[in-house]
């Protein structure tokens, strides 16, 4: 026997209990991992909650880093000992994982395991919404919300390398450190932020806004854009943005509005290598510093939700088993 997180209905927090399984078993083309940490993202927020639906009961986690303990029929790129890690796992939040071969990611050497596991789902992300969502480039004004965040901290370090002047939104003093440290050109509350994004772009608006926060700062940010920017919508931290009026992008400035899901940017294995081998290497040469802000044993995944969901956090959350 073994331990994981398991969710026997959707709810708050609460429902997320720590309980013994049997060992997950390698099927063919899968590799078993011992979990040396697991990442808690929003998303498995969403899936607890119900506001994504799946099966209970229901151990969330996708992503996670660890050493391969068993290989199944047909895999032949990994071997007992290795170091892996994945956004694209099953049933993260436990001792043990399991992963598709072509999901596994290699781990350089240099990269420990908590970096590796809090790299993956917001690495990747922040490779494909600047070079694939929209493709940033030297001069751009991007406005980026939640920059403490553990995707806004990498997304700030990313723009900046890429030449970008980089407007970011905090709620606190510290969180305002942290996206200032990281390189931020412009560091703003969200009260008025659309106007203070105007008047910082002599009212002209950024060519982008990356919005993971969703319903609180949608309005604000399709009126921070300028004529033909684009609202890049990737997460719903604060609830789901009610149904939009397509009329609203025509007459904000013929504006474009995408929403854009990781699974779409990893089509094949050759995608797939080319954004978390990018990300790894940064990590790995310290030209990308990775914050882990706080790291839960496994037995308490429901606080580290609490925290996540109350806005209590900063840089990457990890699950130690």
């Amino acid at each position: 026997m073994t331990h994981a997180i398991v969710a026997r209905q959707a709810g708050g927090p609460e429902v997320l209990e720590y309980t013994e399984i049997e060992r997950p078993v390698p099927g063919p083309g899968q590799v078993l991992f011992k979990v040396g940490a697991a990442g808690v993202n929003f998303i498995d927020t969403y899936k607890r909650s119900g506001t994504y639906k799946v099966q209970y009961p229901f151990t969330p986690g996708t992503e996670a880093a660890g050493t391969v303990e068993a290989v199944g029929e047909g895999v032949t790129g990994f071997s007992v000992g290795d170091l892996v890690a994945t956004a694209e796992g099953f049933n993260c939040y436990a001792d043990y994982a399991l992963v598709d071969e072509d999901a596994a990611l290699p781990v350089p050497k240099g990269l420990d395991v908590f970096t590796a596991a809090a790299l993956p789902l917001q690495g990747i992300t922040a490779h494909y919404l600047i070079n694939s969502t929209f493709k940033v480039e030297r001069g751009h004004k991007v406005l980026l919300h939640a920059g403490a965040g553990g995707v806004g901290l990498l997304l700030i370090q990313l723009l900046k390398a890429r030449g970008a002047e980089v407007l970011t939104t905090v709620s606190t003093d510290e969180k305002e450190q942290l996206a200032s440290d990281a390189g931020a050109d412009h560091v703003l509350r969200y009260d008025g932020f659309a106007e203070r994004v105007r008047d910082i772009t002599s009212g002209t608006g950024v060519d982008v806004v990356y919005d993971g926060v969703g319903k609180d700062t949608f309005d604000g940010s399709l009126a921070a854009l300028r004529i033909r920017g684009m609202l890049v919508l990737f997460g719903a931290a604060s609830g789901p943005v009610s149904p939009v009026d397509p009329q609203r992008l025509n007459s904000g400035g013929s504006l474009f509005l995408t929403r854009p899901t990781m699974g779409h940017y990893l089509r094949d294995a050759v995608e797939r290598r080319w954004r978390s081998d990018g990300i790894f290497a940064a990590a790995t040469d310290g030209s990308l510093k990775v914050r882990i802000g706080a790291r839960y044993p496994l037995s308490q995944a429901a606080q580290a939700h609490r925290d996540l969901e109350g806005r209590k956090t900063t840089g990457k959350v990890l699950l130690v088993p």
